[in-house]
């Protein structure tokens, strides 16, 4: 594969990174990214995952576009209220890079189409806004060997961290959470948050992305980030592998 003279010119930028380069750009190229939420997170990580030239998107998202979404959801206009989030994001995608393709799901994840949602695909992001749905999502990813990148937010904070518990040295999403699925979960319409709070999170999640596809720098795997944007302050937390977790007590290559 390689690339066409129009993209050579989109993705300069990128390739003159001794870092990147050229051939990081043509696996952007040939991979699939699973965005599970195209909300206050998915949003910026649409906009910067089309916009580097990730060859395919899979939106998931069961929602329209509300008023009280646009104070943060920055791909999204008055015009597009009540439009299915997945279908506006689509056609953002469509103006912004003719190179990407994407595949819309309006629907709710759950256990029984989670799999096939997510096969093929080379990295999930998960910025969906309830708990429930993260396990489920972190366990298919688990389950497939496929690279979770799961960012969060609320209020003024927000954490992020790449999943790849499969490997012997490396957490999963429940070595972090734990098996407790009742746990309470955050919601934006309860406890607010500030729009470039989700803006600054979702660039970083799609960035952890394209780390993941065309590794550069240092492996982020293993470690947790936390950011207090009310005090601008950032912290890497080290997350080792639990060693009573399910991703370390099952036998090496089953899922």
């Amino acid at each position: 594969m390689s690339l066409s003279d129009d993209e050579l010119t989109r993705y300069a930028r990128h390739i003159v990174l001794r870092e990147f380069g050229g051939g990081a750009q043509i696996r952007l190229k040939q991979a699939s990214v699973a965005v599970i939420g195209a909300g206050g997170i998915g949003s910026p990580a649409i906009q910067y995952l089309a916009a580097a030239g990730v060859g395919a998107l899979v939106l998931i998202d069961d929602d329209a576009v509300e008023p009280s979404n646009l104070q943060r959801q920055t791909i999204f206009t008055t015009d597009d209220q009540a439009t299915p989030k997945v279908e506006a994001a689509k056609a953002f995608v469509a103006r912004l890079n003719p190179h990407v393709a994407v595949t819309a799901h309006r629907l709710r994840i759950t256990p029984d189409n989670v799999a096939g949602l997510i096969a093929r695909t080379d990295v999930v992001l998960d910025g969906c806004d309830n708990f429930a749905t993260r396990l489920v999502v972190a366990d298919a990813a688990l389950a497939a060997h496929i690279p979770l990148v799961s960012a969060a937010v609320g209020q003024f904070e927000g954490q992020l961290a790449t999943y790849r518990g499969w490997e012997p040295d490396k957490p999963c999403y429940r070595c972090f959470v734990g098996d407790a699925v009742d746990q309470a979960g955050f919601t934006c319409a309860d406890d607010g948050v500030l729009g470039p709070v989700t803006g600054v999170m979702g660039s970083l999640a799609a960035l952890e992305v394209l780390r993941a596809i065309a590794p550069f720098g240092r492996d982020s795997a293993g470690s947790v980030l936390v950011a207090d944007l009310l005090s601008l302050r950032f912290r890497t937390l080290a997350l080792p592998k639990d060693p009573g977790c399910r991703c370390a007590t099952r036998p090496e290559g089953t899922a």
